[in-house]
């Protein structure tokens, strides 16, 4: 089965259930477990932070960064269809009291600096606190550019707001722009890298920032239930997708645009967008429900008009689903 519903789906390759396998392990609650030491240190000097802390997904560390830079009656800015504001269950405003601000993502997946200058609360009893200015990148697929970054930094520096990345896919889009994704990081106080999406890693996320953030991120991580003993078998996982899975991305990337370009030759199919990283968006007037229903005849899964593509799809894979659509393309259902 061809599964294109998230990257999220990929399952570890032999190699990294070998070094789970072999991790060494310890209580990780008394900061005994050598292996996630080991990759905490590797994932700070990766992203040019002072330290970081292994989570067990993206959306307990996008809690645990704005439960620790936050407090109750504070606000933080986030684009209305983020992950941060959308779809992590309201934690921040249930368990941190801290109440979101959603304003409208650009076309680009940037939030427009004047909208966010706009939305900044001036110091009154009757409004909560801006605090914080939470980014995503990729968003929808999209790189932000370096050049926006800076732009954003500033905006946020010039009013003292402190800047969080929801970096989820912050790895595609370093492999997209082709730097270090240190050069990124620097832009925030903070990012939640998830080692589940495209890495490949069967659960984990990490979280960086300066030293007393993590500190106090890993004293929420307690509270809320996120204590691990023996981690170091997740840990082993994200550390060799560390190392070995990054520079994959790129052939991600590849057959996305293989994908994409195929599909300016369809007559009834077509998509909405470009295609920047590794996922398709299909135009809302294709029939989805009959397309998935003819697709999944053909052993290819999907659950809505985003297709994302990840390790466990090759370039044989893309041949098989332009096949598909070609074939639904003459013959729809």
């Amino acid at each position: 089965m061809i599964d294109l519903r998230s990257d999220t789906v990929t399952r570890p390759s032999e190699a990294m259930l070998d070094a789970m396998m072999r991790a060494e392990t310890g209580d990780d609650v008394y900061g005994e477990d050598p292996t996630v030491n080991k990759l905490e240190a590797y994932a700070a000097d990766l992203f040019g932070k002072e330290a970081a802390l292994l989570g067990i997904s993206g959306t307990q560390t996008n809690l645990l960064a704005l439960l620790s830079h936050c407090q109750r009656g504070h606000e933080y800015i986030v684009g209305h269809d983020a992950h941060a504001y959308k779809y992590e269950g309201g934690g921040a405003a249930v368990l941190g009291g801290i109440q979101p601000c959603p304003i409208p993502f650009s076309e680009k997946g940037e939030l427009p600096l004047e909208q966010i200058e706009r939305n900044i609360k001036p110091d009154d009893i009757h409004f909560a606190i801006t605090k914080l200015v939470c980014l995503e990148n990729t968003q929808s697929g999209k790189v932000l550019s370096l050049d926006y970054l800076n732009k954003y930094s500033k905006l946020a520096m010039k009013y003292n707001l402190l800047r969080h990345l929801d970096g989820a896919r912050v790895f595609n889009a370093a492999v997209s722009l082709d730097i270090p994704v240190s050069h990124i990081s620097e832009h925030f106080d903070s990012v939640s890298i998830c080692l589940s999406k495209g890495l490949g890693c069967p659960a984990g996320s990490l979280l960086v920032g300066d030293a007393d953030f993590i500190k106090n991120a890993r004293r929420w991580r307690k509270m809320i239930g996120g204590g691990m003993r023996q981690a170091g078998v997740i840990a082993a996982a994200g550390q060799y997708a560390l190392i070995n899975n990054i520079n994959k991305l790129s052939q991600d990337h590849n057959n996305t645009k293989k994908l994409h370009d195929a599909f300016s030759g369809f007559s009834t199919l077509s998509l909405e967008g470009s295609s920047e990283t590794n996922m398709i968006f299909l135009s809302p007037e294709i029939d989805l429900s009959a397309f998935a229903k003819f697709l999944l005849t053909k052993g290819i899964k999907i659950s809505g008009s985003r297709w994302v593509l990840h390790q466990d799809i090759s370039t044989n894979d893309i041949d098989q689903i332009i096949s598909a659509c070609k074939e639904y393309d003459i013959y729809p259902i």
